[in-house]
């Protein structure tokens, strides 16, 4: 017997849209009590059901299961929100939209990319140094997203301009670089989405039955009962020890030198550096366990940038300076931020100031076209000659130096690595 081949090209589609249509019916009827339900001869339920819209329904559920549909509603939401923008295609579920607003009569050149994650399914937001190996590393905006591939990058958290060093806390794929300082506000990324809190270290170090606590890791000193933690991206040698401490070189989980001059960091290990008597206990049973978590909790959390303060709390205006110890980043400048929406859409925000171009935005200006354009939560990065943005091979922004400073790090999108 032959077998008949249909040539015809099947309408997914079309098929889709039936089946949702059928369900809702099927739904309708059950619900508003047309079809009883019954057991033998005894009637168990007749339930009739709120009134909600089935247009609507149905294109939600299309929206999460229909990639054609989703980015079509994306287009549209942001041909809606940007009227008067130019908007460009980045790829699948990534738009670059470029706009002028006027603040005081005067213009600010605005950079935003709206990614709808879904539908960039292949890409993944993640901090990046400028260097893979030190902390104490600048580079230039370009450079640092070539080498990671990157589509989309914009400069990240603040650092110490001496050595690049990042001031706040940065995790990137669950390794802790750097702990938060003045428990600052930070972003959480997700394999789900996205969260933003200030962000606390804690920290410490377990050993024949004590446990110490770690201050921060890979962090200047700020008081002299601190202990803290030097990994190997810090430099080849830790600090010198605080008065009346030492530093305890931990290769393996075992402790195997104490001094109170700068120790080689191991590339296999760390160094822990802080008041004698504390550390003592552990330097006596000579095995040391680093536990680093932070507060909240945040249970597979891969990657941590700080930034601050809070623009966008809970979908209200909130900024914080004062709390965060950012008083000197107030007025009119360039600004960098991040956010995202309530269905975890990611939004980056790039702002050019202090020209007559741009006069740049102010920080409560910032977080009210924040939360303007659907940010539920957002933050404030590093900004002034610092915000740059880049898109698909170029500097898209006008930063104070061409091409932008070198950087510490930045915050990027990129391709995600296949397993």
């Amino acid at each position: 017997m032959d077998t008949l081949i249909l040539h015809e090209k099947f309408d997914y589609q079309k098929l889709i849209e039936t089946t949702i249509n059928v369900s809702i019916i099927g739904v309708l009827i059950l619900c508003q009590g047309l079809v009883p339900i019954h057991a033998g001869n005894a009637k168990i339920a007749q339930v009739t059901a709120p009134d909600f819209d089935t247009g609507q329904l149905k294109e939600k559920i299309l929206n999460e299961i229909s990639p054609e549909v989703r980015q079509k509603n994306f287009e549209n939401k942001i041909r809606q929100k940007y009227p008067k923008a130019a908007i460009y295609d980045v790829t699948s579920g990534v738009k670059h939209i470029k706009l002028t607003k006027y603040y005081a009569g005067k213009p600010v050149r605005i950079n935003v990319v709206e990614v709808d994650m879904k539908l960039a399914k292949d890409f993944e937001l993640t901090p990046a140094l400028s260097s893979d190996t030190s902390l104490q590393s600048r580079r230039t905006i370009t450079t640092i997203a070539k080498n990671n591939n990157a589509i989309v990058a914009l400069n990240g958290t603040y650092f110490k301009p001496q050595t690049g060093v990042p001031l706040g806390t940065l995790m990137i794929n669950k390794k802790m670089y750097t702990g938060p300082i003045y428990d600052r506000v930070a972003m959480g990324i997700f394999d789900s989405g996205f969260d933003i809190a200030r962000v606390q270290l804690n920290a410490s170090v377990k050993g024949g039955g004590k446990t110490v606590k770690v201050d921060n890791i890979n962090q200047p000193r700020m008081l002299s009962t601190y202990v803290l933690v030097y990994t190997s991206e810090w430099g080849k040698y830790s600090p010198y020890a605080p008065k009346y401490g030492m530093g305890l070189q931990v290769v393996d989980g075992k402790i195997t030198k104490a001094s109170a001059n700068p120790i080689e960091i191991p590339q296999n290990g760390y160094v822990i550096s802080g008041p004698k008597n504390i550390l003592q206990p552990l330097l006596e049973k000579k095995d040391a366990e680093l536990i680093v978590n932070t507060n909240p909790e945040w249970k597979n959390v891969k990657h941590i940038i700080s930034g601050g303060p809070y623009l966008v709390r809970n979908s209200e205006v909130f900024v914080d300076m004062t709390a965060q110890k950012l008083g000197a980043i107030g007025g009119r400048n360039p600004r960098s931020a991040i956010g995202y929406t309530a269905d975890n859409n990611l939004i980056l925000v790039a702002v050019d100031g202090r020209e007559g171009s741009s006069i740049g935005m102010t920080l409560m200006e910032l977080a009210s076209f924040m939360q303007s354009i659907g940010c539920s939560n957002a933050m404030n990065l590093d900004g002034g000659g610092s915000t740059v943005m880049y898109v698909n091979g170029q500097v898209v922004n006008k930063p104070q130096m061409k091409g932008g400073i070198p950087l510490s790090n930045a915050i990027i999108l990129s391709q995600t690595p296949k397993s």
